[in-house]
């Protein structure tokens, strides 16, 4: 039996059909709603590739189920150039020159964009950041977060 929700995702409604309100909101988002800036890592809440905002707190989408995100503000990648932190992060992430790959830096972003949200800045930014880079740009992203 599917559920039928709607999601506030970067300010727009998606109503979406899902198989069972227990589904990972990642796969709503990437699936259902065609968001597929958040990416798919572990699973299991480790590496952060899947990190979105929902309320403007950073969440792991992986584990996060989707029937808990319907009705709340979720912001994904996609929806950072029209947030002032988001710009600035980007920007930041720009001219440090910080991905490499590139996989894991929506989840980084959206990591650094929720601490920024919270108030933060710097120093504070790189304690919180728990993402993980396997290319290992951990020093051009310590960069571009002690300029914001």
């Amino acid at each position: 039996m599917s559920t039928k929700l709607t999601l506030n995702v970067n300010g727009k409604a998606y109503p979406v059909t899902v198989p069972d309100p227990g589904m990972p909101l990642l796969w709503a988002l990437r699936d259902l709603c065609g968001l597929t800036g958040t990416k798919y890592g572990c699973g299991i809440e480790i590496c952060g590739a899947c990190t979105v905002l929902v309320d403007g707190q950073p969440e792991k989408s992986c584990d996060m189920d989707v029937g808990s995100a319907a009705g709340r503000k979720i912001m994904t990648v996609e929806g950072l150039a029209n947030d002032p932190d988001g710009k600035k992060a980007q920007a930041a992430w720009i001219a440090c020159q910080v991905p490499q790959c590139g996989y894991c830096q929506s989840g980084m972003l959206m990591k650094t964009v929720g601490a920024m949200k919270a108030g933060h800045h710097g120093a504070d930014i790189a304690g919180e950041l728990d993402n993980i880079c396997v290319c290992g740009t951990y020093q051009r992203i310590n960069k571009a977060i002690q300029s914001l």
